[in-house]
């Protein structure tokens, strides 16, 4: 909705006082520039009729006053503005935390745990289009698998390419935390995001979860915590001399600490304990971070000159060529 006109440079309205002494000197030049002939009687005259250049003799100059009005016009820089409203700004930075421990080969998701966290990340990724994401992964060490980008489909590309095993077994949770916070901390994102996706103990690395969720805090980074596995035991592939058996192992989720990392960085922890609910876990997590960035208000200004430039130079073109052609010979 417009609120209406502003003025970028409002002090050039001021050239247009000089319009007042111009209109004045031209009207005092117009009484001055006819001849005086006396006659006994005006009755013959009248029966002369005006041509249309008497009626229109004045148009060139009319036109360039005119045409210098818009010229001021344009001069002070016209801005229409739009009403202040709601808006979806950009500008929330992303790092998914995600452990490819041996346990995430667990089949209490289909087909595993760690393939369903790919594909449900690569879901959350595909809606995520204004916003940069990057992705850590960690074991019994962490690394960055993809910094920070917009180029979403190098992001899920790269997603695709994690396996179990990539690099040295255990769960190094505050090490992957770490190095995700790494990759946030100089960034100047409006919203600055961890998602923790894991499905045991903290029982390698240097840092201590805790210690790294205080790091996160001290840069203003949210963490959410997702804590996989079902409650009790999960069954798991096991290679034994007859070839790979399941068997039921217990899960071990240290669902204290992912409740005070995402308490400390005013995050919040989730239970998936499917697949179903780790996607509802991805949903609720989109829906938090895009309410909390639609509070911004803006006024949208638009360049609004251009049309007054353009009609200014016709009509002193036109004023021009009507002075030196048409009305050349009238004063």
């Amino acid at each position: 909705m417009m609120n209406g006109i502003d003025y970028k440079n409002p002090e050039f309205l001021y050239l247009l006082l000089a319009l007042v002494p111009v209109l004045a000197w031209y009207i005092l030049r117009f009484k001055k520039s006819g001849a005086s002939i006396k006659y006994s009687t005006t009755v013959g005259l009248k029966a002369i009729s005006k041509g249309w250049k008497h009626y229109l003799r004045h148009s060139p100059f009319v036109l360039l006053i005119f045409g210098f009005f818009l010229l001021t016009v344009a001069l002070a820089r016209p801005q229409s503005s739009s009403s202040w409203q709601d808006v979806t700004t950009e500008g929330i930075d992303i790092v998914i935390a995600l452990d490819i421990s041996s346990s995430m080969l667990a089949r209490d998701f289909q087909p595993d745990r760690l393939q369903a966290a790919k594909d449900v990340a690569t879901e959350f990724i595909s809606g995520r289009r204004n916003d940069k994401m990057g992705l850590v992964v960690f074991a019994g060490e962490s690394f960055t698998q993809c910094p920070l980008t917009t180029d979403h489909a190098v992001l899920i590309n790269l997603f695709r390419d994690i396996e179990s095993g990539m690099i040295e077994d255990g769960t190094a949770i505050g090490n992957g935390l770490a190095t995700a916070v790494s990759r946030l901390k100089e960034s100047d994102a409006i919203s600055k995001v961890i998602i923790l996706l894991t499905d045991g103990e903290n029982n390698r690395g240097e840092i201590a979860p805790v210690t790294a969720a205080e790091v996160a805090k001290t840069f203003g980074i949210r963490v959410y915590t997702v804590g996989v596995g079902t409650i009790g035991t999960a069954p798991y592939p096991v290679q034994t001399p007859f070839g790979t058996q399941i068997r039921d192992i217990e899960v071990k989720i240290d669902e204290e600490t992912l409740q005070e990392i995402a308490q400390l960085t005013d995050g919040k922890y989730f239970r998936a304990t499917n697949n179903n609910k780790l996607v509802e876990i991805y949903q609720e997590i989109d829906k938090l971070e895009r309410s909390k960035i639609e509070v911004k208000e803006f006024s949208k200004k638009d360049e609004e000159f251009e049309p007054y430039a353009l009609g200014a130079s016709l009509l002193l073109l036109l004023s021009l060529f009507l002075k030196t052609t048409l009305f050349r010979n009238i004063p």
